[in-house]
C-alpha cells in the first residue's frame, strides 16, 4: 500500500511538473517546465546565430556586407563587383602601446608606407562617448570596462567599416560626413585621395599640426575613408587604451582577421617625466614634487604602478608563447628604435609584411636628427610632435626627472625596469651622468 501511495505521489509531481491538457484545448504547464522550455528556445537561436554568423566568417564576409549595408552608394557597388571576383588578402596591425611610450612617432613609421591605411586613436571616441559627460566617471570607469566595446570597434575597423565609428563620435556624423574625426591629420590616407580630393599627397607636406587636414580636405567622408581603407592591403591602428595583450586574445583568434601586435615599451621613468610635461593638469602632484624636493600626501602613484603592471604582465605573456600569439607578436623598445631607427624600423616591416620604400627612409631621416632645441621646442609647443633628435632624447628625461622621484619608481616598478633591461641608478650623479647609458642591451625576437 505504501509502495502504491508513493508511486502515485511521484506521478502526480511528474503531472504537476510537465505539461497538462485543459479544455478548450489549452495546455497548463508549471513554472518548471516553462524555464526549460525558455532554455531551450534561447540555445537554438544561440545556436542559429552563431552558425550564420560563421557562415560570414570567411573570405565573402565582407563582400555581403558591403551589398547588404552600403548598396545604395556607387563607389561602394563598383567595389563589390570586384569583390565578388577575388579579394586581397589583408594584413591588420595593431600598435599596442602605452600614453608616452613614444607610440605617435612609432605609428608614423607605419603611416609612411602606402599601402597602409592607418588610423590615429580610435579608441578616443569610445572613452568619450561613454566618460565625456562626467569627469567623476572617467576617474572612476574601471580600465577594463570598455574593453567590449573597443574590440568591436577594433574589428569593425580592421574590415573597413569606419560608419560603426559613428554611434561613438560626437556631435554624430550627418549623412555619414563628420568634423570631429580624432587627429585626422596623422593619417595620410585620411587626407589623400580619394577621401581628400583637394589634399594632394600627405605624405609630401607632413605638417607639425593636426588642423591642416580638415583646413584643406574639409569634413571627413566615412564612406570615402572605408573605400580607401579597402584598397590597401595593410590597416594599422595606433592605441594606447587596451591595458594587456591578454585584452587582445580574441582579435587574434579571429578568423576574419590577419593580426600582427606591435607592442611598445618605453622605460617607466621616461614615460613618467614625458607625462608630468605633456599634461600637466593630471600630474600636477608630481610636478609639484619634481620641482620642490616633497612629495604631496594626494599624489597619485597608481598613474605610474598601473602601467608597470600592465607592460610586465604583457611582456611575461609575450614571453611564454602562446599559442594566439606566435607569429603575431613583437617587443620593441623605443629606446632601441630611438638608438638605430633605419635597423629597428626594417625590423618592425618586415614583421608586418611591408618593404620599405625611399619614403620612409627620407622619413626616418628628417624625424630622427632634428637639432636638439628644435626637437625640444616641437615636443613642448605640440602633444604629438614626431621631430627629434632621437639619440640626445631617448634619455633626456634624466636631466627633467628630480632623483628623489626616480628612486621612488625604481621601487615601485623594479621587476619592470628588471624584466626589460633598464639599469638603475643610486645616486643623483649617476642619474644625471648620460654618458653611460640606463637601456641594457637586450634581443627581443618576434613571438614564434
Amino acid at each position: 500500500m505504501n509502495k502504491r501511495r508513493t508511486g502515485e505521489t511521484r506521478s502526480g509531481r511528474r503531472r504537476r511538473e510537465g505539461c497538462r491538457s485543459r479544455g478548450g484545448g489549452r495546455m497548463e504547464c508549471s513554472w518548471k517546465t516553462v524555464l526549460l522550455l525558455v532554455c531551450a528556445s534561447l540555445g537554438v537561436q544561440y545556436t542559429a546565430i552563431r552558425t550564420l554568423r560563421d557562415s560570414l566568417s570567411g573570405p565573402c564576409q565582407r563582400a555581403y556586407r558591403c551589398q547588404a549595408r552600403h548598396h545604395r552608394d556607387s563607389r561602394w557597388r563598383a567595389l563589390c563587383d570586384d569583390w565578388m571576383a577575388a579579394e586581397a588578402p589583408r594584413r591588420h596591425v595593431l600598435l599596442f602601446a602605452t600614453t608616452r611610450s613614444g607610440s605617435s612617432f612609432t605609428g608614423q613609421l607605419l603611416n609612411q608606407h602606402p599601402g597602409v591605411f592607418y588610423v590615429f586613436e580610435p579608441l578616443y571616441h569610445v572613452q568619450q562617448a561613454f566618460t565625456n559627460s562626467s569627469r567623476r566617471l572617467r576617474r572612476s570607469l574601471d580600465r577594463r570596462a570598455l574593453l567590449g566595446a573597443y574590440r568591436d570597434l577594433l574589428l569593425n575597423l580592421y574590415t573597413c567599416d569606419l560608419h560603426f565609428m559613428e554611434s561613438y563620435m560626437r556631435p554624430e556624423p550627418q549623412d555619414h560626413v563628420t568634423s570631429s574625426f580624432f587627429r585626422r591629420s596623422s593619417s595620410h590616407a585620411l587626407c589623400s585621395p580619394p577621401v581628400c580630393l583637394e589634399g594632394g599627397d600627405a605624405a609630401t607636406s607632413d605638417p607639425p599640426d593636426e588642423t591642416w587636414c580638415p583646413r584643406k580636405c574639409g569634413a571627413l567622408n566615412l564612406t570615402s575613408a572605408s573605400v580607401s581603407c579597402l584598397s590597401r592591403g595593410h590597416v594599422a591602428i595606433k592605441t594606447v587604451r587596451v591595458p594587456e595583450v591578454g585584452d587582445l586574445r580574441t582579435l587574434t583568434e579571429d578568423p576574419r582577421l590577419d593580426l600582427r601586435i606591435i607592442h611598445l615599451v618605453r622605460d617607466p621613468r621616461a614615460i613618467l617625466a614625458s607625462r608630468i610635461m605633456a599634461f600637466s593638469d593630471q600630474f600636477r602632484a608630481w610636478k609639484i614634487w619634481n620641482a620642490t624636493g616633497r612629495q604631496p600626501r594626494y599624489v597619485d602613484l597608481s598613474q605610474i604602478t598601473s602601467t608597470c603592471k600592465d607592460m610586465s604582465a604583457s611582456v611575461q605573456t609575450g614571453a611564454q608563447r602562446p599559442a594566439w600569439l606566435r607569429g603575431r607578436y613583437l617587443l620593441v623598445r623605443y629606446e632601441d628604435l630611438a638608438l638605430n631607427p633605419m635597423e629597428k624600423a626594417g625590423e618592425i616591416y618586415r614583421f608586418v609584411g611591408l618593404e620599405m620604400e625611399d619614403r620612409a627612409r627620407t622619413w626616418i631621416a628628417r624625424n630622427t636628427n632634428a637639432s636638439a632645441s628644435a626637437a625640444a621646442a616641437a615636443d613642448w609647443n605640440y602633444r604629438y610632435s614626431t621631430t627629434r633628435d632621437s639619440r640626445s632624447t631617448a634619455e633626456s628625461w634624466r636631466l627633467r626627472l628630480s632623483f628623489d622621484i626616480v628612486r621612488a619608481v625604481q621601487n615601485l616598478c623594479n621587476d619592470t625596469l628588471a624584466l626589460l633591461g633598464y639599469k638603475q641608478v643610486q645616486t643623483a650623479a649617476e642619474l644625471r651622468n648620460l654618458s653611460h647609458s640606463l637601456v641594457g642591451h637586450r634581443t627581443f625576437q618576434p613571438v614564434k
